[in-house]
């Protein structure tokens, strides 16, 4: 398998949560209510695995690796434009997650909001996906030996290794900061 098979196997991945998320809007419209937890897991989603995961080896990885060559000009700058669309997704998913909690608060013109970062994630992605898989991992490929191919792919499995933990150490992070109650001299076994 070549280096990029991982990465246009995620595509289809994400292309199936951004159907869910298309039959979504489709009867948010409809009945003008959404659940904010679904929207939840759609950030995660997003966050986890379309941004961290998938671009996190398209920019960590092949990207880097792709600094380091003599790039076409129009290959360079398609390679500048992926990793602007990829700014403008987590602009847009951290758009989506303020909407989310003014929703939940009760703010009801923040579903409009939703509507409308939803809709724009599930009409951008399909199109940087297709500028990825038919014209800029083509192009890359020329760059690599079959040898560098290969490394990249042992790379992104290492990545993906490491990926599980680095997401639910994030997770227990941000709920110690929620809810974690302060020690106090007691709980370290301290005494007055």
């Amino acid at each position: 398998m070549q280096a990029r098979g991982p990465l246009m196997i995620e595509h289809r991945f994400i292309e199936r949560m951004l159907a869910l998320i298309r039959q979504t809007l489709t009867q948010t419209e409809k009945t003008r209510i959404i659940d904010p937890v679904f929207v939840d897991q759609a950030v995660d989603f997003i966050r986890t695995y379309a941004d961290r995961t998938h671009h996190g080896k398209e920019e960590d990885i092949l990207f880097r690796n792709l600094q380091g060559k003599n790039l076409s000009d129009a290959d360079r700058r398609v390679m500048q434009e992926l990793i602007e669309e990829h700014a403008f997704g987590r602009t847009t998913t951290k758009a989506l997650v303020a909407a989310n909690s003014r929703y939940r608060s009760g703010e009801a013109s923040a579903l409009a909001d939703i509507g409308s970062c939803l809709r724009t994630l599930v009409d951008f992605y399909p199109r940087h996906i297709e500028k990825e898989d038919k014209i800029f991992f083509p192009a890359s490929r020329a760059y690599f030996t079959e040898a560098e191919d290969q490394a990249m792919l042992a790379e992104f499995r290492e990545f993906d290794r490491l990926m599980i933990h680095e997401h639910y150490k994030s997770v227990v992070d941000d709920l110690e900061k929620h809810y974690a109650v302060p020690e106090t001299a007691q709980d370290k076994g301290q005494t007055a």
